[in-house]
């Protein structure tokens, strides 16, 4: 079963990955009055019909059932209400076919309609909706059911989920099942295949972003959106600031960055949107700094480890108290580049918790122990079998990434070649901190980051091509949120 947000998802990728929904509407019209020609002949049928995508799966339905059928579309509002574009499309092919149309502006009351009909086509609302129909749809609901005709609901019966409902005989539902539905709600539930192909289901687009992105209230205040503390720096200066400024970019209201005092003093003149904190520590992190580092933890809202940070044994023991920690205090984790490494034989520390990993190939086999196939459906299996035996998710980073909770299992091919180049993976691990500290789950902080981590990727690509570099990247992240959210 699918949920009502993982439809208006796949919508939206199966529209971004080259097939519009314009055929997609087409099938599920096609298939709908294959159905009723099959098992409602002779009948006279009337289509009621809202104003979204769901009224236009009607009128395409009305469209290929004319041929054989006395049809009428029953259209709930005015033209000009009609709300999409391929909807809008559709309702204007019905005037070349012998289909009788009227308005709820109209005088002729639906009653008469009903009178007519000997089967009623529901294609008012479709998934999603809670709490009470408004009207005119509620007195629409209960005229229709009081009606004593037999009802097809397309794709969920209208007011699934609210406190009045189509009560359908049949329901065809496009693709897969949709949340509540029962046969007592739905009356026989046939699934409709309406031609989006398996591989599409498995893949991660514009959808997750569009549809999980948590939007900011406009009356909220500084830090309200996410504030993120990257531990990172030592060996390294510039991963810990390219994690922290694409949390920046993708929404995270503030970033803080602590790292020992050399590290510090370098990090801090990249940028004067970054906070950074000097540790005790003057070269790397060490085990008498994680006092200083936990007392931040109360002002933080996700927290991300790894960027930066050097492998020598006294900072592997620091961050493996950090973790410890930040899993007791049940903070959303990421554990990055060398952090990894220190958890290799240690994964009662993160076991079970809002965690999110993301290793590459060599990263992994570091945390496991086990060489990453290279066959995918392997590869796939072995990511999922470990996501579920730790507890955790994994984004694993590679061609494809793949991304599973050890429930579900998604992959990302939304990247480019260039990608290769250092810095993009802490810039993915700054862009998941930053949806988890604006609450999102780890599942979908994960398939969100992959995603807009890959399209920024590919809008640097098309600017530099092969010579892109990780800032490239996160100057485009805002564009890419921007067009999809």
């Amino acid at each position: 079963m699918i949920t009502n947000q993982e439809v208006k998802a796949l919508d939206i990728n199966v529209d971004y990955f080259g097939i519009p929904q314009a055929s997609l509407m087409e099938e599920a019209g096609k298939q709908s009055a294959y159905f009723i020609k099959k098992n409602y002949p002779n009948h006279t049928c009337v289509f009621i019909c809202g104003k979204g995508n769901n009224g236009g799966d009607g009128f395409v339905a009305a469209r290929y059932l004319s041929n054989t059928h006395k049809t009428m579309v029953y259209l709930i509002g005015k033209e000009t209400d009609i709300q999409t574009d391929i909807a809008q499309t559709n309702f204007h092919k019905l005037k070349d076919f012998p289909i009788s149309i009227f308005r709820s502006d109209s005088k002729e009351p639906l009653e008469s309609h009903l009178q007519e009909a000997t089967l009623i086509i529901d294609a008012m609302l479709g998934v999603g909706l809670t709490g009470t129909l408004k009207e005119p749809y509620q007195s629409i609901v209960k005229h229709i059911n009081a009606s004593g005709k037999p009802i097809i609901s397309l794709d969920v019966p209208t007011g699934l989920g609210t406190t009045t409902s189509v009560k359908p005989k049949h329901t065809l539902t496009f693709h897969d099942a949709k949340p509540q539905m029962t046969p007592e709600t739905c009356g026989s539930i046939h699934i409709i295949d309406i031609g989006i192909p398996s591989d599409i289901t498995q893949k991660i687009g514009a959808g997750d972003l569009s549809i999980y992105y948590p939007h900011p209230k406009k009356t909220s205040h500084k830090g309200e959106n996410g504030r993120v503390l990257v531990i990172g720096g030592g060996m390294y200066t510039g991963a810990p600031a390219l994690s922290a400024l694409a949390a920046l970019r993708t929404g995270a209201d503030l970033t803080y960055i602590v790292a020992p005092q050399h590290a510090a003093s370098i990090i801090a003149t990249y940028s004067p949107n970054l906070i950074v904190q000097p540790l005790f520590s003057t070269d790397c992190i060490k085990e008498d700094d994680t006092n200083e580092i936990i007392k931040l933890y109360e002002k933080i809202d996700a927290i991300l480890i790894g960027p930066g940070l050097g492998r020598t044994y006294e900072t592997m023991e620091a961050i493996r108290v950090l973790i410890q920690e930040t899993v007791s205090q049940k903070k959303p984790l990421v554990i990055d580049a060398d952090a990894l490494h220190a958890v290799n034989k240690h994964h009662d520390l993160f076991r079970n918790s809002t965690t999110v990993i993301t290793p590459h190939a060599y990263e992994f086999h570091s945390l496991t122990g086990e060489i990453v196939p290279k066959d995918l459906i392997e590869k796939k299996s072995m990511i999922e079998n470990w996501a579920k035996k730790l507890g955790i998710t994994i984004l694993l980073k590679g061609e494809p990434d793949i991304i599973s909770n050890g429930e579900q299992i998604r992959i990302n091919t939304v990247h480019n070649e260039a990608m290769t180049v250092g810095g993009t993976g802490d810039v993915l691990a700054g862009i998941t901190a930053a949806f988890l500290a604006k609450e999102v789950s780890p599942w979908n902080a994960a398939r969100m980051a992959a995603f807009l981590n890959g399209e920024a990727g590919n809008n640097a690509f098309d600017i530099y091509s092969y010579g892109l570099v990780a800032t490239d990247i996160i100057n485009e992240i805002p564009k890419v949120i921007h067009k999809y959210v």
